[in-house]
């Protein structure tokens, strides 16, 4: 099994009803009152400079936060489902990074959880998606998707992100 198939193994589908978007029906989802205060509070955390404020407000959101988290300025985690965010002790989440747990597709939509293990990086302007685990001591460069789990140690970079040593990645 690759670990793209491990990423959608832990995925959950939900259908939605109608001919609209699974966007277009958000308010079924989750509950609007939930999804202001959690979009207010995301707010905070992204322009927030204070780490230890940044913590306090990632686990009233319901985010899993390790110790030595360091979340940096503009770093938004999913405002639908924070909840479903694990990061552990000594993390950095670069600037302006995204991590989500949800995608809103045409008939459905779709939640699942990311975990990012301990002494991890996220690079400024990366984006990690649903059901994905960042391997302990891994990084991620900036500006890359992740569409899959980055093991242990590795070095990701890319539009999807691609171990660093790969010869796909570097031409060789």
């Amino acid at each position: 099994m690759s670990a793209d198939d491990s990423r959608h193994d832990r995925i959950t589908a939900h259908t939605t009803p109608g001919h609209a978007n699974s966007l277009g029906h958000w308010t079924s989802a989750r509950h609007p009152l939930r999804v202001a205060i959690n979009y207010v509070v995301v707010w905070l955390v992204r322009i927030s400079p204070s780490l230890r404020l940044k913590r306090w407000l990632l686990r009233r959101l319901g985010v899993t936060v390790g110790t030595g988290v360091s979340w940096g300025l503009e770093a938004t985690p999913d405002v639908f489902w924070p909840d479903l965010i694990t990061v552990e002790d000594h993390v950095i989440v670069g600037y302006d990074a995204t991590i989500l747990c949800h995608e809103f597709l045409q008939d459905e939509y779709r939640t699942g959880e990311v975990v990012v293990r301990e002494r991890a990086m996220i690079g400024a302007g990366a984006i990690v998606l649903p059901g994905v685990e960042i391997g302990a001591g891994a990084s991620v460069a900036a500006n890359s998707l992740v569409t899959r789990d980055v093991p242990a140690g590795e070095t990701v970079a890319g539009v999807p992100a691609e171990p660093m040593g790969d010869s796909s990645v570097t031409g060789e």
